[in-house]
Parts: C-alpha cells; structure tokens; sequence
C-alpha cells in the first residue's frame, strides 16, 4: 500500500472514530467551560459523542434527533434502523432506530401534525417534557416563574424539574420555554437528572439546601438521625429516585424525605405527602408565613446573621425562625435556625428544651 493511500485510510479511521471522540481532544471545549465537567461526565458514560471533525460544539443547539439519540444511549434502547412512525423520519434517518425506541417508551412525542422535526432544535419547554418522563420525582415544586402558568401543558414537567433540581430558571425568574437548548445545556441537565454531585449545581443564589454528595447527622428528640440523599427506585409500591432518606443509629430506615427550593421559598417534606415551608424568601426580619392558614402555626423570621452553636460547629450567619404555639394542631412554639447551604442546623423549644441539632457532616 502507497504511503499517500495509508495516509488517507488513517484519516478516514481518524474521522469514524471521531463520533466517540474523547472530550477532552474536542477542540472547542476548553476545561473552563461551563459544562465542561457535565459533558465530560456524558461522554465517559457513552451517551454524549463529538463530531467526526473532533469538535464537540458545546453551544450549539441540540437537535431533537440529537436529543433521542442521547437519551436512547443513556437508556441503552436499541438503536437498529426501522419506522418510527413518523413520516419525516424514515427508516434510513440516523436516529431512527433511537427515536422509534424513544417514542415507544413515551418519552417523546411529535407534534400535532403528526412529524417529529428531527433537525429542529430542541426548546426548553420540549427538553422538560423528556426530562420529567425520563427521570423519577416523587414531589412537584411551585412553580413561581414568571412566563410559565398552570394553564400551559408544561407546567407540571417543569414543577418536576425543578423540584429535582435539574433546572432553576433564570436569575429574573423566567424559565424561557421557547429558548434553544444548547447541546452543554442538555448535557447538564441530563446530569443533573443522573449525580447528586451536580444537583447542587442547580440552585438559587445564597441557597439553603444541603450538599446532596454529604450526610448529616442530627441529635433530636427521637435520638441520632443520619440524612443520607440517595436514589431508591421504589418504596412500598412506589416509585421514589432520589431523595433523602433517614436512618435510626442503628442503621435502621425512619423515612424518607424531599427538601426543595425556589426563588420564593425552601419546602422539607415527605414524598408523596405534604410538605411544609421553612423559609420564605426573600430572608429578611419579618418575614411571615402561614399566618392565614388552620393547619400550622405561624411562622416570622425573628433574626439573620444569627450566632447559634451546634456540636457540629457555630455558625455565625444563621436565620432565627419563630414559630408560635398552635394548639389545635398540637404543635409548641419554638425556634429554629437556618444556615445557607446546611438547611436546618437547630431547633429549641420555648423552655430552652433543645429538640434537633447538627452534630456532624460526612
């Protein structure tokens, strides 16, 4: 063999190859992108390739043929060229077989017309119907985005989304449906359906949650509590992911728990039941809640940049929340501190009584 034919064989493998390009060869991704670590994490996992020019075109919108094709690897659905059902997408499209699986499995849909647009890009609001199907969330957040409403088809999808912490909009409170999503976008948000660790990307500034990749270990009245997030496909018939569940000392499951924010406020409560408000936002003395309901106490915030101790450490800007007594619903007034990114660090009865108090982080 000629060495110009040898040359140009070698290029061709080179160019074949580069749809499983490794990220981090892709010249239009420098490590200090945004999504690099998203992306990267996608691609070790098989479900996000470059393009046969080494490129991985970060920015770029995501196709909607792209988008099934994505989800279709990280599913590991059959990818064998068939119908699919839609006339714009024949059999010999490269995404058939992905998007023909992808439909079956209700994870996405045309449009009214009856086509699918595969080389459309996909929208924001398109991308939180895949992800709410593709991901288990046992709870809904409330939605408080400014440009999106109950009466719009999205609003359940994005309720879940955003309880999941996939997405948290926009910092002016817009969740921008029409918007393209772009292919690090779609990245991120995939991973965030997939990893703790970049869960805790998708939070309000200033956030109260907790750090999904740690434990917490709590003294209460009940004895020690250790809050561990994991993912649990079911409980007792249901379907959960991934939540935070409570352990006794002894190792032993109390029960499981959802934690979630939005720009308006930080929710605690059980999945599939009901929750409770902690905090409203913004935090500043004041500030009340369920002052006009039956079935809590009222709730104001009495203090910031508050110094409590706790076993675990002091903290020196915690948010003193006051809660008055309630009778009928047999709840003692009390109060409790909250710290930003530790959630809930204390809580004292009245008396002085101490009832919850962090003791460790793991």
């Amino acid at each position: 063999m000629s060495a110009l034919k040898k040359l140009s064989l070698l290029a061709i493998m080179v160019l074949t190859l580069g749809l499983a390009f490794p990220v981090e060869g892709a010249s239009d991704l420098p490590e200090s992108h945004g999504f690099y670590e998203e992306i990267t994490y996608l691609m070790d996992r098989d479900v996000l390739q470059g393009y046969p020019d080494g490129t991985m075109r970060p920015d770029a919108g995501v196709t909607r043929a792209e988008a099934a094709i994505m989800v279709g690897r990280l599913k590991e659905f059959d990818d064998t060229p068939r119908d699919t059902g839609f006339p714009d997408v024949p059999a010999s499209h490269k995404a058939s077989g992905f998007i023909a699986a992808a439909a079956e499995a209700q994870l996405i849909e045309g449009y009214p017309d009856g086509t699918y647009r595969p080389e459309n890009t996909i929208t924001r609001a398109e991308m939180a119907f895949i992800l709410s199907r593709l991901f288990i969330v046992p709870f809904r957040a409330d939605v408080s985005f400014t440009d999106v409403s109950p009466k719009m088809r999205v609003y359940e999808p994005v309720q879940k989304i955003l309880a999941a912490n996939i997405t948290n909009g926009y910092p002016d409170k817009t969740f921008r449906p029409n918007a393209t999503v772009t292919r690090g976008q779609f990245s991120a948000f995939l991973a965030r359906g997939l990893e703790p660790e970049f869960k805790n990307d998708a939070t309000i500034a200033d956030s109260f949650l907790r750090d999904k990749t740690k434990t917490y270990v709590y003294d209460t009245e009940f004895g020690i509590e250790r809050h561990t997030y994991n993912y649990v496909p079911s409980r007792n018939g249901l379907e959960m992911g991934f939540i935070w569940s409570i352990y006794r000392e002894d190792g032993s499951l109390l029960t499981d728990s959802v934690e979630f924010e939005t720009h308006e406020q930080y929710t605690f409560g059980l999945p599939y039941s009901e929750s409770y408000t902690e905090l409203e936002y913004p935090v500043e003395v004041g500030q009340a809640w369920y002052t006009d309901t039956l079935y809590a106490a009222p709730r104001e915030i009495t203090g910031t940049g508050v110094t409590v101790e706790t076993a675990h450490q002091t903290f020196t800007n915690a948010v003193e929340v006051t809660v008055a007594t309630n009778s009928e619903f047999m709840e003692d007034g009390h109060v409790y501190y909250m710290v930003e990114g530790f959630g809930e660090v204390k809580s004292v009865n009245l008396d002085g009584t101490v009832t919850k108090e962090l003791i460790d982080v793991e």
